[in-house]
């Protein structure tokens, strides 16, 4: 009797062994296909003017907290988001709400008031009259002494249409702003009548609804939004350690936050190469994902594993694309 415990001790403690070498194995980067591949680098808002994180909450005006600027861009204009891609962005990211006549114009806040000369939001406007507004209007380094960019963003609201005509070769990451499930369907109905060579080049996230009514329409475009998210992670949290990949997770995007991606199984190669045979861009974002947090500096990019070949959220394009076109070494 008791060998015959003994011989079941035996038989269990090699079986969670086993299985945990599997589980090691089957999920570390040691043993994952390694590609040379430098990461994509996705610049939010283009080449923006950077702004104080402290205190920061979601009706907090962005603009009357900026730093000293360094450069003349304004976010989701025209002219950052050239400055983005000459500095080295792969993709840029913008931000889009609806107009009075059924356009969409390529700002970023949810009112005009913060930023602009205007008043309300963008839906009680035509495209030309928001065209009308000073975009640099509500700028302030200091607390509203000086006003470095007023006067001179008058006419920078682009339209989506203009934006995606500007740069037509060009990768983007639409931001629908709002849980309004009327915007998904009126961007589907826009983003249907592009060939699909130009769909490939684009992304969609933003609320559950107008995300969820999005993708009805147009199955095959990557999108992400919350509940997207939580389908394929949570899943896969509880399985992927088995190499399984949700349906959920197919022909997606995902944001992963940096305090989240070390608990993904595979992370960082694994996660990567499973995701890219399902179809599926990864992003990584800065911290714990909340407010645009991006990989800004050096000492951001250094938390990222070493051979990390994702994409790679950055509000400093300028000084991220560097430290990867270049000779960075780490």
């Amino acid at each position: 009797m008791k060998k015959s415990k003994k011989r079941m001790k035996t038989k269990i403690m090699m079986f969670f062994l086993a299985l945990f070498l599997f589980m090691y194995v089957n999920n570390s980067s040691l043993f994952a296909a390694q590609k040379d591949e430098t990461p994509l680098l996705l610049a939010h808002r283009g080449l923006a003017q950077t702004f104080t994180m402290e205190g920061i909450k979601n009706d907090t005006c962005t603009a009357e907290r900026i730093y000293e600027p360094e450069h003349p861009y304004l976010e989701n204009t025209l002219p950052s988001m050239e400055a983005a891609f000459e500095a080295g962005a792969d993709i840029v990211e913008f931000d889009v709400h609806p107009t009075k006549d059924g356009q969409f114009a390529v700002f970023h806040d949810w009112t005009l008031d913060c930023r602009t000369n205007g008043e309300g939001v963008t839906r009680d406007y035509t495209m030309d009259e928001l065209k009308t507004l000073d975009i640099g209007y509500g700028y302030t380094a200091d607390n509203g002494k000086t006003y470095p960019f007023r006067g001179k963003g008058v006419g920078l609201m682009p339209s989506l249409e203009e934006v995606l005509s500007h740069f037509p070769d060009r990768s983007f990451l639409i931001h629908i702003k709002s849980n309004d499930p009327t915007e998904g369907t009126q961007l589907a109905r826009y983003l249907s009548t592009l060939p699909e060579k130009r769909l490939r080049q684009l992304a969609v996230y933003g609320g559950d609804e107008p995300i969820a009514s999005l993708k009805e329409e147009l199955p095959s475009l990557r999108v992400m939004s919350k509940a997207t998210l939580k389908s394929c992670l949570l899943p896969y949290i509880a399985a992927g350690w088995t190499g399984y990949v949700p349906a959920a997770c197919e022909n997606m995007q995902l944001h992963i936050p940096e305090k989240i991606a070390p608990w993904l199984w595979g992370w960082s190669n694994e996660f990567l190469n499973r995701m890219e045979e399902a179809n599926t861009r990864v992003i990584v974002v800065a911290g714990a994902g909340g407010f645009s947090e991006g990989f800004d500096t050096t000492e951001d990019i250094n938390r990222l594993p070493a051979d990390y070949n994702g994409v790679i959220w950055t509000n400093r394009i300028d000084r991220i694309a560097p430290l990867y076109k270049g000779n960075f070494h780490r």
